[in-house]
């Protein structure tokens, strides 16, 4: 079990434990003017907990096609603060979005990113990890029809794959909004990129970077403190 400041996370069922991604995914989305929110691919629940906790007023749905991630999903949840704002639903992206009319102003999610590597042997964790269940394409036809006007798309993926869905994005009538480069330390190169887009041209394009261990092992930014503290047990 994964603790941190506000809730538990149990993750014995599911493929994919607790990270860095899914985490830094949920402390760094705005939320502030989101009511309603969509969590694709919740795994342990983990980003819709981190969400319910920085919006108090939002209500989170959070889908996954894994039945062990579901299950997993509703327990961690059913026992947070939050159990009574978030719904998990077991369904697939793809027949969510058929079956749900509702519009959301802020769709999150961690989504696998390996196109052409071999599957692992686990079919839970080559599910989790391969985009062949969750295609780009299909992400952006289904967000779109999810989103509301105004509505945000917020993802982390490795760079490359970041790079590959942007253009993608583009030609589906997404605009970025805001992207991030995170580095584990400042000599290694970015291993990730998250970023918000949007239906909607903004003026400006901001983008930013984070270091992760920028004084050695353990040692960690300020900027990575921050973004962190409320969730971490062990930042300050």
């Amino acid at each position: 079990m994964f603790h941190f400041k506000q809730f538990s996370v149990k993750q014995d069922k599911t493929a994919m434990k607790v990270g860095t991604d899914g985490v830094l995914l949920g402390a760094w989305v705005p939320v502030e003017n989101s009511r309603n929110i969509l969590d694709i691919g919740t795994g342990t629940g983990l980003i819709a907990l981190m969400l319910a906790q920085r919006n108090l007023n939002a209500r989170i749905t959070a889908i996954d096609i894994d039945e062990n991630a579901f299950i997993q999903a509703m327990g961690n949840i059913s026992e947070s603060p939050w159990h009574d704002r978030i719904t998990v639903i077991h369904e697939s992206l793809q027949k969510f979005s058929k079956n749900h009319p509702a519009k959301f102003d802020l769709i999150a999610t961690n989504p696998p990113f390996f196109n052409n590597s071999l599957h692992a042997p686990d079919k839970a964790k080559s599910a989790a990890r391969h985009s062949h269940l969750l295609p780009h394409e299909d992400l952006l036809i289904d967000g779109k029809n999810l989103l509301t006007s105004n509505g945000k798309l917020a993802l982390i993926l490795p760079v490359a794959e970041y790079q590959l869905f942007s253009r993608q994005a583009e030609n589906f009538g997404f605009y970025e909004n805001q992207n991030i480069r995170i580095f584990p330390t400042p000599s290694k190169a970015a291993v990730r990129i998250m970023g918000i887009w949007g239906l909607q041209k903004t003026s400006e394009n901001f983008k930013e970077e984070i270091i992760i261990e920028k004084y050695g092992r353990h040692k960690y930014s300020d900027e990575y403190i921050a973004l962190t503290r409320e969730f971490y047990l062990n930042m300050a």
